[in-house]
């Protein structure tokens, strides 16, 4: 029970230990010589006595305590995270040893093994870097082969999740929904008539023709689905879907093959690495929730712990409201801005389309999620997407007496944010997101690699923010 304390916690109650026994010991020394003395006039002195002494031990004890948490307790952590975010998060800065002066021997040992990690990262780096270069170089071919064929192109796991998508389906999907890697097919085409189709190619083995209506049923797709092999999943073509592409139009492929390998764990048994992500930044009238108004919405989506280029979110929100100069001076967001834009009913729906089979990911979650959720009604939306809070991880990896504010993330995380982007939706959310990627691994690291673990320990830093599972 008591290693699932942290460890500045576990000192804590050992002082409290301390001091509980010291009073106990010291209340039954003054027993003994009081019922030994066998003069009940010298009663009020002896609890005189038993509590002045109680008082002191409690006071050493806490003083004690207090340099040895800021000492001991706080360098060992800030000690345990420098190491992890340099072998698990690419971090190359140097560790804070100035505050684990009294740790003896331990910062000098834990700052050779972390530049041994470092150079080991950094050789890694290399060998990935060749490897992405080769693997960039394959892309760009079968990107350039692709683009020979005039057909719309996905890649779909056994599951029917998105694998792979060509920029001519891109533009298909998007008549439907936002394209999204990982995202489930019934988004964008009849779940009975694909389920039906597949079927079909499971049963043959060979590829199958098909008519399947799009899923809001507004037209009908021609459809050739073709096996992968012996590999999982299949591919879709959509013959005589027509995209306003040009023959010279860039066609970019999104696509990650692992996703190929369906995981269907429940939520919080899945892994943190096969969930998808959406991570997202508000910009507002003001910091009152329950009046102010959204102007900016920026976002975009994580999977396999990598931001998928291409699938942002972005746009600006008519509040319906003057917004204050203060504000204005905060994000450069004015009003003439914001004219013609879409009010936050319209914006709020297409948002929750982007995020809806995604976890959402915040800086400060609560505050960006209660302007959205008084609005859902109006909406017409529900936002009952799991949630994490980049700080209440912050919380979990640092140690809760650290700042865990977004720029002191960034800075020890080794994450830069432009200054003409700091304090715009996408920029802060791009930080957020580059934050969390770092934080992914960090996290396995100490054995939280399951949603579920990652939600039992931040409810331990519930003070800090609001739950919102």
């Amino acid at each position: 029970m008591l290693s699932r304390l942290s460890l500045r916690l576990r000192i804590f109650l050992f002082f409290c230990l301390l001091a509980l026994g010291g009073i106990a010991v010291t209340g039954g020394a003054l027993w003994l010589g009081y019922s030994r003395a066998g003069q009940p006039a010298l009663t009020d002195a002896f609890i005189f006595s038993g509590l002045l002494s109680s008082f002191a031990m409690l006071g050493l004890s806490a003083g004690v305590w207090l340099l040895f948490d800021e000492n001991v307790a706080k360098p060992i952590e800030r000690l345990a995270a420098g190491m992890r975010a340099r072998a698990h998060a690419g971090v190359s800065k140097e560790l804070d040893t100035h505050s684990a002066r009294y740790l003896g021997d331990l910062a000098a040992a834990a700052e050779g093994l972390a530049g041994q990690l470092g150079a080991s990262a950094l050789s890694a780096a290399e060998a990935i870097a060749r490897e992405t270069e080769h693997l960039e170089a394959e892309k760009a071919r079968l990107a350039a082969l692709l683009t020979d064929i005039p057909v719309a192109t996905v890649m779909a796991s056994p599951a029917h999740q998105i694998v792979l998508y060509d920029g001519q389906a891109a533009a298909v999907l998007a008549q439907e929904a936002p394209p999204r890697l990982n995202a489930p097919l019934s988004d964008y085409l009849d779940r009975t008539g694909l389920e039906a189709a597949y079927g079909r190619l499971v049963r043959s083995g060979l590829e199958v023709l098909a008519e399947v209506k799009s899923a809001s049923g507004s037209q009908v797709f021609d459809l050739r689905l073709k096996p992968l092999g012996g590999a999982p999943g299949y591919i879709i073509l959509f013959e005589g879907a027509h995209a306003d592409l040009a023959p010279g139009d860039s066609r970019p492929l999104v696509y990650d093959f692992a996703l190929l390998d369906t995981e269907h764990a429940e939520l919080d048994s899945r892994k943190l690495s096969n969930l998808s992500y959406v991570v997202f930044d508000t910009e507002t009238t003001g910091l009152l929730p329950h009046k102010d108004e959204i102007v900016q919405i920026g976002a975009l989506r994580v999977v396999r712990n990598r931001i998928i280029a291409g699938e942002q979110f972005a746009t600006l929100v008519d509040p319906g409201t003057p917004i204050p100069a203060a504000s204005t001076k905060v994000h450069g967001i004015s009003d003439a801005m914001v004219q013609g834009a879409p009010d936050i009913g319209k914006a709020a729906r297409a948002f929750h389309r982007f995020a809806s089979d995604a976890v959402i990911v915040a800086h400060n979650a609560p505050f960006d999620m209660a302007f959205l959720r008084r609005h859902a009604k109006r909406a017409g939306v529900s936002w009952d997407q799991p949630v994490l809070d980049t700080v209440l991880l912050s919380a979990v990896l640092f140690g809760a007496s650290q700042s865990h504010t977004l720029d002191a993330l960034c800075e020890r995380l080794e994450v830069t944010i432009p200054p003409a982007l700091r304090h715009t939706a996408m920029g802060d959310a791009q930080a957020t997101a580059e934050v969390f990627c770092k934080m992914l691994p960090m996290l396995e690291a100490r054995g939280l690699g399951t949603f579920g673990a990652v939600i039992e320990e931040t409810r331990k830093h519930g003070r800090l923010l609001e739950d919102l599972n």
